[in-house]
């Protein structure tokens, strides 16, 4: 079996590997004095990101059909796209993720729901809708600012 484990180190550390168990030590004097680089007053702005994501649900969705075959690399597509558009736009600081769901157009409803656990004064989501006669699509976009 494999085991991965993921250390955030701000002191200067030695990874020693004994055959297959790895030891993380860690020095007694810090080489590189972190300084605080986050700035308090950022705030997600969730109308900014829901005209990104309004504007990019139109302009790639506008006459398509749904197709059972295509949606799961059109769905990708358009959340890296929702992504990279967020990033240009100045979220540098912000931890993305950006859920997209694409069904095809029945008549039916459908219902989502999300809980998150973050910061209220900079973190936030937005979402949008897109329909047509063949297909509803629902992306929304959630921001967590990376102190």
């Amino acid at each position: 079996s494999c085991y991965f484990v993921c250390v955030v180190c701000l002191h200067t550390c030695t990874l020693r590997s004994f055959g297959n168990r790895f030891l993380l030590e860690r020095s007694t004097k810090d080489t590189h004095p972190f300084e605080e680089t986050y700035l308090s007053n950022v705030r997600f702005k969730a109308a900014v990101v829901k005209e990104c994501i309004h504007d990019i649900l139109r302009e790639q969705l506008s006459g398509v059909q749904y197709d059972p075959d295509e949606v799961g690399v059109l769905s990708r597509s358009l959340a890296d796209c929702i992504k990279d558009k967020l990033k240009d736009v100045g979220f540098d600081r912000y931890k993305l993720v950006v859920q997209v769901v694409i069904g095809e157009q029945r008549g039916e409803g459908v219902k989502m729901a999300a809980r998150c656990f973050w910061d209220a004064d900079t973190d936030s989501y937005a979402q949008d809708i897109f329909m047509n006669d063949s297909l509803f699509c629902v992306a929304a976009a959630f921001g967590s600012y990376f102190y």
